[in-house]
């Protein structure tokens, strides 16, 4: 397969790069200061405590200037999820019979490209990486790269599963298709609650507190909403020995932290937190751990505040002032 990339941030840059080192075609979708770093120097990439090296990764600035063949490529999204609306548009030029990877934090990017394709695939990211300088990229697993399991969306797999599972294989990531790949990104998501947290808040047993709080009301709704769910103990029989500890954690903050830190201007908190909220509200749980993080997020973003620049402590009080 060749695979068309939308985005050359940490994920996309670094699975583009990888793929195209192991001898798989693949284009990326760049735009900005982004797009003219990767045409200049290739994606510049930095592999735990590897050397940087650069990767020629061939570059588009838009997605019609890709000259599709249905029987063989595949769209792969590897931008945030709140900006997968503003890709819809560009998507009516892309062949109907060209499957959509979703290589996405969250659960909503599937249902919302399945009202508009028939072939859409979720994708599990467990991928430590990070992008704070346009097209430098670093993975910071001393492991595997990462773990981008894959099925169907909403369930089962097919030809399109077992190649992707093939192909990011052969660029040394571990790859299972998976045909109930949704309750495994629920768990994902379970996760990703803390990207706020980790974002917003400073390090401390209280961020931790916190941390807790925000995920223990998302397995509430998800419980409540009935929507299947791996166990915490099956999420780490995967992840196992495959992903090691991190390195050079300061640049390895969550996908949020490094929006903060980058100034970007938008976050995803709205479909990870904020889908806790909406589940939350359809089935009547209170979640006002993940309403307090997602306002912080939120604040920091319009004031331009730095990350991890505020207090758990008195988040935590907060929470319990209104319950008490």
């Amino acid at each position: 397969m060749r695979y068309v990339i939308v985005g050359a941030g940490a994920i996309g840059g670094a699975v583009a790069a990888l793929l195209h080192e192991a001898g798989v075609e693949v284009l990326l979708v760049a735009r900005g200061a982004t797009l003219e770093a990767v045409r200049r120097e290739g994606v510049r990439l930095t592999v735990a405590d590897a050397p940087e090296r650069s990767v020629p990764v061939p570059v588009v600035a838009h997605l019609d200037e890709v000259v599709w063949d249905e029987a063989r490529d595949a769209l792969v999204l590897a931008v945030k999820s709140q900006q997968t609306e503003a890709l819809l548009p560009a998507l009516a030029g892309v062949p109907a019979g060209v499957p959509v990877f979703c290589l996405q934090n969250g659960v909503e990017n599937e249902r919302r490209l399945l009202r508009l394709r028939a072939d859409v695939h979720a994708v599990v990211v467990m991928m430590p990486a990070s992008s704070l300088e346009p097209g430098r990229v670093l993975l910071h697993s001393g492991g595997r790269p990462g773990l981008l399991d894959t099925g169907r969306y909403p369930t089962g797999t097919d030809a399109a599963d077992e190649a992707w599972a093939r192909d990011l294989g052969a660029a040394g990531f571990d790859v299972v298709a998976r045909p109930d790949v949704m309750a495994w990104k629920r768990r994902k998501l379970l996760l990703n609650l803390g990207n706020g947290v980790d974002a917003a808040f400073a390090d401390s047993p209280d961020a931790d507190a916190l941390d807790d709080l925000v995920r223990a009301e998302g397995e509430a709704v998800l419980d409540a909403a009935g929507l299947p769910v791996v166990s915490a103990a099956q999420d780490r029989e995967r992840r196992g020995t495959l992903l090691r500890p991190l390195v050079r954690r300061d640049e390895a903050g969550s996908s949020t932290w490094q929006s903060l830190a980058l100034g970007a201007g938008d976050v995803e908190t709205d479909h990870l937190n904020g889908e806790v909220l909406l589940l939350g509200r359809l089935h009547g749980v209170a979640t006002p751990a993940n309403r307090l993080v997602a306002d912080a997020v939120h604040r920091l973003v319009r004031d331009q505040g730095a990350p991890r620049s505020l207090d758990a402590a008195a988040a935590l009080a907060t929470l319990g002032a209104a319950r008490a």
